[in-house]
């Protein structure tokens, strides 16, 4: 089974770039969707007895979480110290759920890739970039996005240039979707048969 891992600044594309590897029929697993399921959930108790008042109804309320990362510069490695190990067990048990179907590729989408060393979980690394400037825009103009909570942002990311470094491949995503959606295509078609040596079931 080829691992594939999908990454990019905030903005880049990455949302987008995973549909298209779905509809392709390419299982991906969503390391933000995780993140927010498990603040519902699994991570909620936990996550409320390091930062109290930061839960209601047995959930995470990420507005108050938000705030609370923002006042304080240590909280954001307490609150991945808490979060990450349950990512890192959930994208094992997909990894292992598809092996043991046989699947033949899947996609790892993860914000923090390079950050976290989940690259080295996958066999190919994919970047998806954009000018900087596009990034800017697109991230001013969602709801709830400020000059403040954007430089916060993309303070704890690494930097795009040394993303597009580490990468095995690199998609522009500033051009007409379905000039990004056939570069994906053409990506896929050219990893298949290529089979995986880093993923192995215990």
């Amino acid at each position: 089974m080829l691992v594939i891992a999908l990454t990019g600044s905030i903005g880049m594309g990455k949302t987008s770039a995973a549909k298209r590897f779905m509809a392709r029929g390419i299982p991906v697993f969503d390391a933000d969707a995780e993140v927010h399921a498990l603040y519902a959930g699994e991570a909620a108790a936990a996550i409320e007895a390091a930062f109290p008042g930061v839960t209601a109804k047995g959930k995470v309320d990420r507005a108050a979480l938000g705030a609370l990362l923002r006042e304080s510069a240590g909280a954001l490695a307490r609150l991945e110290a808490i979060v990450h190990p349950l990512v890192r067990a959930r994208r094992r048990a997909f990894l292992g759920d598809h092996a043991r179907r046989k699947t033949e590729m899947v996609v790892l989408e993860i914000p923090l890739l390079f950050e976290t060393g989940a690259d080295m979980d996958a066999d190919v690394t994919i970047v998806v970039t954009a000018p900087e400037e596009v990034q800017r825009a697109r991230l001013l103009g969602r709801e709830g996005m400020d000059e403040a909570k954007l430089e916060l942002l993309l303070a704890n990311q690494m930097p795009d240039a040394e993303k597009r470094k580490r990468a095995d491949y690199v998609v522009d995503t500033n051009r007409p979707p379905e000039e990004t959606a056939a570069e994906i295509d053409k990506l896929i078609e050219s990893l298949r048969g290529g089979g995986g040596e880093v993923f192995s079931p215990e």
